[in-house]
């Protein structure tokens, strides 16, 4: 049993790695779709998309969700906002990578978890301990000290930052499976994306069928390099602790920040190291807390679990004696005890 545990455990790592991986290293991709234009991509990557899942959902089976969620208009009013958000984010993360702005993008990432927790005071209400305040207020001063340094605020950054993190709070009220998520998503935007690329076209601007078989291959490849990533982390997180799964999610930003430095040569003046010194202390701060906090709920639960056990075992002792008790005295009598009327 141990060894079926670790092996899972392994197994979801792998597909965690394999997940950040892919997304941390996607700004490698989207320049090769060139010379189609943001846009384009963009429509391609929602059509494509929506092909891919329709088989990855006709493999496995699994349609009983769509009939549900067709029953229920709350929901499916959420996937529309889902749909309408990530589009924002899509859209603005591949024209950033394909303009030259590879670092910035990756700020975005690394200041979602940030945005999240703020998001979850404004919006949710939620209670924030000491050290959340104080990632938060870091963040914020990295913000700032990000807007001198480049003399305005980093619009890319907090673009996809808040996009990505209204995406998450509007996932998890919609409840949906990763897959099953994206193809909801993807039918969303099906038709919109189709238009244009058909409106394209028809004026002449398509490249899907005017640049060659290699490159109609690569903008139909678009829906496996959006899919397979979530794919992989709808397998990573059913396996792995939520903590080991936070850790993980700095890889993606990471690597886009290493591309962007060493692979697309982008510049890193002063301000911007100093900008994304007080991000990363930010995020030290966020998880050495999530990482204690983690330790005393687990350590809180073996003792619950401990204490329970004895209880139960003292209850057990007790009933023991206490059945041994009334069998002595249900016993035999002797001559001596009373006679009952």
């Amino acid at each position: 049993m141990t060894d079926k545990r670790s092996g899972e455990k392994r197994t979801g790592l792998l597909n965690g790695f394999a997940a950040y991986g892919m997304w941390g290293l996607v700004p490698l991709f989207w320049p090769l779709l060139k010379p189609a234009g943001a846009a384009e991509i963009l429509a391609h990557r929602m059509v494509w998309s929506l092909a891919f899942v329709i088989v990855a959902l006709l493999a496995v089976r699994r349609w009983a969700w769509a009939g549900e969620l067709l029953r229920q208009p709350r929901r499916l009013a959420m996937i529309v906002v889902a749909a309408a958000v990530i589009t924002v984010n899509w859209g603005v993360y591949i024209w950033a990578v394909n303009s030259g702005h590879v670092v910035e993008a990756s700020l975005g990432y690394f200041i979602n978890p940030l945005v999240t927790i703020a998001m979850g005071v404004l919006i949710l209400k939620e209670r924030l301990r000491p050290v959340q305040w104080a990632a938060v207020a870091t963040g914020a001063a990295s913000v700032l000290v990000l807007a001198v340094g480049y003399g305005q605020p980093p619009w890319i950054s907090l673009c996809l930052a808040f996009s990505f993190a209204t995406y998450g709070l509007v996932k998890k009220k919609v409840n949906l499976g990763g897959v099953e998520s994206l193809a909801a998503e993807t039918a969303v935007q099906f038709l919109p994306a189709l238009g244009y690329l058909l409106w394209l076209g028809a004026h002449g601007e398509a490249t899907f069928a005017g640049e060659g078989a290699g490159h109609a291959a690569l903008l139909a490849s678009t829906g496996v390099v959006t899919a397979l990533p979530l794919v992989c982390f709808g397998a990573a997180a059913i396996r792995v602790p939520l903590s080991t799964l936070g850790l993980l999610q700095y890889l993606a930003p990471v690597f886009q920040f290493v591309l962007g430095v060493v692979y697309f040569h982008e510049s890193m003046p002063p301000a911007r190291w100093a900008g994304f010194a007080l991000v990363w202390l930010a995020l030290s701060m966020l998880t050495w807390d999530g990482l204690r906090t983690a330790r005393r709920s687990a350590r809180l639960r073996a003792e619950a679990v401990t204490r329970a056990r004895a209880l139960g075992a003292a209850g057990a002792l007790a009933g023991t004696a206490g059945s041994a008790g009334t069998g002595a005295a249900d016993g035999p009598r002797s001559s001596t005890d009373p006679v009952e009327a």
